[in-house]
């Protein structure tokens, strides 16, 4: 099931033509990305950390596609939806609304993420709490 955050664009996030600049989209989609941890009682602090289990999550991938435009007090629901890619792997699809009345999706988005040990820097799997997240999804 989808994780939804919803959230309204501010003027820092436009460019000089007043829309939303694309790399702005990434930036919004990881506040969801964050927002999905803690509703699932993740701890985002220990967890960009590499918390108490020694494990660090970098995003080794991401894309977007741009639909429509977002301007300065646009309403947007931000979903975002885990998937699993491996034992040490996972994805975040993201789809990015502007609440209507209609509704029109104005971007799609994905990151990849990958496990990895703090010190050694080795692939390792999802923690149990992550693992539980992304299988949710």
């Amino acid at each position: 099931m989808a994780f939804e955050y919803p959230r309204t664009i501010h003027f820092p996030e436009t460019d000089a033509a007043g829309v939303v600049f694309f790399a702005a989209y990434l930036g919004l989609c990881h506040e969801a990305y964050e927002e999905a941890l803690s509703a699932a009682g993740m701890r985002v602090s220990d967890f960009f950390a590499g918390g108490r289990h020694g494990v660090i999550i970098p995003i080794g991938r991401s894309e977007a596609q741009y639909l429509r435009p977002l301007t300065v007090g646009d309403r947007i629901l931000i979903r975002a939806r885990p998937e699993r890619l491996d034992a040490h792997r996972f994805a975040v699809n993201y789809e990015v609304v502007r609440t209507g009345p209609p509704e029109k999706a104005v971007a799609r988005a994905r990151t990849e993420h990958v496990c990895i040990h703090a010190t050694s820097r080795e692939r390792v799997p999802l923690p149990v709490e992550l693992s539980a997240w992304v299988d949710a999804g």
